[in-house]
């Protein structure tokens, strides 16, 4: 396999889809060259050699819409299993007792996981709490940040209900959130409360993430988002937009050509929303979905997380973004390819990153997951990987399998 860790100069013999066996070539944390298998010339140094036969090799996961600071919760809940609005109540009963180190635990944690299976960049939201110490989740993901900076990339957004005071908003990005974030359509105004944090984000200059429209029949504020923001520098996404998937096709189209217009990420949420959505409908369950299909069509910046993993909004979660692939494919309609996209490249766009990949001149996060073809991938979620990130391996995961009994030659079909 060659080296066990640290930087290699040379992955040799990797599956690029679409390119076929190939070497490629790292340099200061840089794909520097991607050449046909066998043709690099062999670093002077053997240990620097990564051999990737058996391999697919592609651009590693981003997470773009996560919550680390709930993440892996729910035993420590114990929460009914119920629709949004039950899983808020949960949550806010726990976060009034939780304390700093709790999330700090929890979330280095999820990180670790993320990583593991391939995801080298994380935008989460983080809650700006009630009470007399509201930022103390805040300054633990800032501390997750810093401890795990080598090997992942973290982007704080706050996340605020419609009570908590604009200067404790403010407060959150004095103390090292990158953006800002709610979710208005919950307020009782919620066009108001829109307003409200946009200006915040307008005065500051800082990144824009709103949950938004998180419902099957409630308000739709991404139209007003799409105005509000249509000649704005800075990145502007929105999260969930579950609406846009129940309303009629002229409505659904015209929102979504103002969202391509003012460039907002749009970022599904599919393993959440499935298991958020619908609770009301006891035949004919709705799904939970965007209009995914409709956004990729239309040329959005598409994008897709997991958002919860294991708590109040979400029992279940693996921590890996083939995952949320496979969810795409067989609830969202869009192919492998599409997928794939938008939990890797389409997620690193939509959160403003640098492209990453196996491409001459991209930056050498990368994954090597031991499967044939990108199908295979997403389908059976192999196990065995390598992950890079900036062209160093921050993780390793082997596995293998054992049958306690001799396993019989297949026996010919009689002609």
């Amino acid at each position: 396999m060659g080296i066990e860790g640290g930087t290699p100069e040379l992955l040799r013999g990797a599956n690029v889809p679409g390119a076929g066996p190939v070497d490629v070539q790292l340099e200061d944390g840089k794909v520097r060259e991607v050449l046909p298998a066998g043709t690099a010339p062999i670093p002077s140094d053997p240990a620097a050699v990564l051999d990737l036969d058996g391999y697919l090799l592609v651009g590693a996961m981003a997470e773009p819409h996560a919550h680390l600071d709930k993440a892996g919760s729910w035993d420590r809940i114990h929460p009914p299993m119920g629709d949004l609005r039950a899983a808020i109540v949960s949550w806010r009963a726990y976060a009034d007792t939780m304390t700093e180190q709790d999330v700090f635990e929890r979330a280095r944690a999820q990180v670790l996981r993320n990583v593991a299976h391939g995801t080298t960049a994380i935008r989460t939201h983080v809650d700006v709490l009630r009470g007399d110490d509201p930022l103390r989740g805040i300054r633990a993901l800032v501390a997750v940040r810093e401890d795990l900076r080598d090997v992942a990339d973290i982007e704080i957004i706050t996340l605020s209900p419609d009570d908590i005071p604009t200067a404790v908003i403010e407060a959150a990005l004095d103390a090292g959130a990158d953006g800002v974030g709610a979710a208005p359509h919950l307020a009782p105004d919620p066009f108001a409360e829109l307003t409200r944090l946009l200006d915040i984000a307008e005065r500051r200059g800082c990144v824009v993430d709103m949950h938004t429209d998180e419902s099957l029949d409630e308000v739709v504020t991404l139209g007003a988002l799409a105005d509000r923001t249509h000649h704005w520098a800075q990145n502007v996404s929105a999260g969930h937009c579950v609406r846009l998937g129940t309303l009629s096709v002229a409505e659904r189209d015209d929102l979504i050509a103002k969202a391509v217009d003012a460039r907002i990420g749009m970022i599904a949420n599919p393993i959440t929303n499935l298991y958020l959505q619908g609770w009301e409908h006891e035949v004919a369950t709705p799904r939970g979905l965007t209009a995914a299909r409709a956004l990729i069509d239309a040329g959005a910046r598409f994008a897709a997380g997991a958002d919860n993993v294991r708590d109040p909004f979400n029992p279940m979660g693996r921590s890996d973004a083939l995952e949320t692939a496979m969810l795409l494919v067989v609830a969202g309609h869009v192919t492998a390819d599409e997928a794939f996209h938008a939990v890797s490249a389409g997620a690193r766009d939509v959160m403003g990153l640098a492209p990453a990949g196996p491409t001459p001149g991209a930056q050498a996060d990368l994954v090597a997951i031991r499967a044939q073809h990108l199908t295979q991938a997403i389908a059976e979620a192999p196990g065995d990987r390598i992950v890079l990130h900036q062209g160093r391996i921050v993780a390793r995961t082997t596995s293998s399998v054992h049958f306690p009994t001799q396993v019989p030659e297949p026996v010919k079909a009689r002609s």
